[in-house]
């Protein structure tokens, strides 16, 4: 059971630092990429990976059983991909981090409303806090400021509470389908594709596979697709199951702080004092959030 547990918070780590780093593939991309050009081939090698390794049809039975992955692929995938983009549109990237950096919290809170978990304790929103706190500083230390685009601000919400979202229907997935996690994931990439292609044609895009010649471009496309789509959404999956959405999505919180180690590694940018006292307060509030309550253990 422990080493189950270690597994779990393994992956949910391993996935968070993958995707702390996404924004360097997902700004060289964008000079080239419309953002919803990057959603479809992201989607769509994910797909095609996961189907690879699991070749076997998977037709759905009935509406009935199909609705978890079509509602997980709605959320988790589209409709949060979609709205964090067109947020960007409106508000700062600060501000749209920060307040999509909130899913953990709404997926517990809509987890216990849904009667699918315990009230979250005193501790865990402690520790959301704590986290908010170090990520609004993270932020700041990087001499950006804090916008309130009515509009921005909205899509950012309704993007944070999609996620929380999925992590619901996520777990309603798992529970009794038979399906292998990599198969459920595979079908969530499929309704997660099929949902984005109207965005595609909305925006009046095509396709165009030539600039694929660039190696820097299909690099960042790859990572993106198989790296962090693929296989990162398979051991997020997995990571749910084993240790639940709420403790995995405490993860989320990471995922500010591997910028800030991408940043100096990679951009080689400076460390100020304000970034380490951020670092602090998200790494406490992580450890917080992911406490039990005296009655759980």
């Amino acid at each position: 059971m422990k080493n189950r547990l270690a597994l779990g918070h393994v992956l949910a780590l391993a996935v968070s630092v993958v995707w702390g780093t996404t924004y360097i593939s997902t700004k060289v991309l964008l000079t080239a990429f419309h953002p919803v050009e990057i959603l479809i081939f992201r989607f769509l090698l994910a797909w095609a990976v996961l189907f690879l390794c699991s070749p076997r049809p998977l037709l759905p039975k009935s509406l009935k059983g199909e609705l978890p992955f079509l509602c997980c692929g709605l959320t988790g995938l589209t409709f949060y991909s979609v709205l964090e983009n067109y947020a960007l549109q409106f508000s700062l990237a600060s501000t749209v981090g920060l307040i999509i950096a909130a899913a953990p919290m709404f997926t517990a809170l809509l987890l216990w409303l849904c009667r699918r978990s315990k009230r979250p304790g005193s501790a865990f929103f402690l520790g959301f806090f704590l986290a908010m706190a170090g990520i609004a500083l993270i932020s700041l230390a990087e001499g950006e400021s804090f916008d309130c685009n009515p509009m921005g601000v909205l899509l950012s919400l309704a993007a944070a509470v999609c996620w929380g979202g999925y992590g619901v229907c996520l777990e309603w997935a798992q529970t009794g389908t038979g399906l292998s996690d990599l198969q459920m994931t595979r079908k969530i990439f499929f309704w997660g594709l099929l949902f984005t292609l109207p965005f595609l044609w909305a925006n009046g895009l095509s396709l165009d596979l030539t600039r694929f010649a660039n190696p820097v471009l299909l690099g960042n496309t790859l990572y993106l697709g198989i790296g962090a789509s693929a296989l990162c959404f398979l051991a997020w999956n997995i990571a749910s199951a084993l240790i639940g959405p709420v403790a995995t999505n405490v993860y989320l919180y990471l995922m500010p702080v591997i910028t800030v180690a991408a940043s100096v590694l990679i951009l080689r940018e400076p460390v100020t004092a304000l970034t380490l006292a951020a670092i602090a307060l998200i790494l406490a509030g992580l450890i917080l959030s992911q406490r039990k309550k005296p009655s759980d253990i």
